[in-house]
């Protein structure tokens, strides 16, 4: 199972995510609210994925992938996307994401790409 850092600025979304990955046996080792907050603590913390919501203040999901990928260019990120947000993806693919998710979440998508992430 793994270590996840939550990155996210809407509280419910963090919540959600939490009791999903939990109920499927991974650890919660941290949130963030915004792009900025994910980063320091993903240096602080070094998880082993973390989720990444796209739309933040202070600093988006792209910019924070951006800087976690020169960090450390095997940082497993997944971002979360809402719907209508295809441009955006493009981008985070561009710099690096490893897989996606659109809210609303489905607790079986969420559980399959913490998997597919786990095996790369």
């Amino acid at each position: 199972m793994a270590n996840i850092l939550i990155v996210d600025d809407s509280k419910t979304s963090r919540k959600i995510l939490r009791g999903i990955l939990e109920s499927a046996g991974h650890t919660i080792v941290g949130e963030g609210v915004n792009g900025e907050e994910g980063f320091l603590k993903y240096k602080e913390l070094r998880p082993d994925i973390v989720t990444m919501d796209i739309t933040m203040p202070t600093m988006d999901g792209i910019e924070a992938l951006q800087l976690l990928k020169k960090e450390d260019e095997n940082a497993k990120v997944i971002m979360i996307t809402a719907l209508g947000q295809k441009e955006k993806m493009v981008q985070a693919i561009k710099f690096g994401a490893s897989e996606f998710l659109t809210k609303p979440f489905e607790d079986e998508e969420v559980v399959r790409a913490v998997n597919k992430v786990l095996e790369v």
